[in-house]
């Protein structure tokens, strides 16, 4: 837990993200334990807090959706520096002394980065029948591997089998590599920055944070449905957002 995290005392103040103090009207928000969200300012800054009981379980589900709920309605009326899920300071000073004031420079930085931009998260997926077709129809040493193998008795231990099951992950790989880089190609014109992050499944392409104007969100849009509308025989891509900028704005110690 960052320094000057409360421990003896009965409440603290739980942290959702910092904003610029001169935003304007700001929403009127309720957090975890529908607790009324304020503002504590300094140097420009305003970080939006909250009190919070101290002795209480461990984070739960509903806690963590309260939280994503206040940051994205941060999110949504401009910049914002997102603090990490779980984050309580002792009192209201402590949040200028432990937060704004130490992390001033850096958040000044980031809320200025993130000025007149949003984030939005894509996934594409493969339809798997499909692909896999794909693949058989294309690679004749997988074709003869599948059709040795159709017949097997199901949970039979074949040389062939495992054969079948290593060539195939080969090129599936080597498929989704180049299909994640088809959809990359699309969206980087139009995209200021991206976060690609961890996918699995065998149905997975790619899973990518991406950080838009809003001038431009648009435009990124309406490539996604040509490039959706083109390739919706194979893949399925899912837009979401705007969602508070997590892959972006990582202050040191609390984003």
């Amino acid at each position: 837990m960052p320094e000057g995290l409360a421990n003896d005392l009965e409440t603290g103040y739980y942290v959702y993200g910092v904003v610029p103090a001169a935003a304007g009207a700001r929403p009127s928000l309720r957090g975890i334990d529908d607790a009324e969200v304020e503002f504590v300012e300094y140097g420009g800054l305003a970080a939006a807090v909250a009190e919070i009981a101290l002795d209480r379980p461990p984070g739960r589900r509903a806690e963590l959706m309260a939280h994503s709920t206040v940051v994205d309605a941060l999110a949504s009326a401009g910049a914002v520096v997102p603090v990490r899920f779980g984050s309580i300071l002792e009192e209201r000073d402590s949040v200028v002394r432990d937060l704004l004031e130490v992390e001033h420079d850096r958040l000044v930085e980031l809320l200025e980065r993130l000025k007149g931009t949003r984030q939005f998260n894509l996934r594409a997926t493969y339809l798997q029948d499909q692909v896999l077709a794909e693949v058989v129809q294309a690679n004749p040493e997988v074709a003869e591997l599948r059709r040795r193998t159709r017949d097997l008795p199901e949970g039979t231990m074949h040389p062939d089998l495992v054969r079948l099951g290593e060539l195939v992950s080969r090129v599936m790989e080597a498929k989704r590599d180049e299909d994640a880089m088809a959809v990359l190609n699309v969206v980087r014109p139009v995209i200021l920055d991206e976060a690609v992050r961890r996918g699995g499944g065998v149905d997975h392409v790619l899973d990518i944070a991406l950080l838009v104007e809003d001038a431009r969100v648009p435009e990124l849009e309406n490539e996604l449905e040509t490039l959706a509308e083109a390739a919706h025989e194979r893949l399925r891509l899912r837009l979401t957002g705007p969602v508070a900028p997590y892959d972006f704005a990582e202050a040191e110690g609390w984003g």
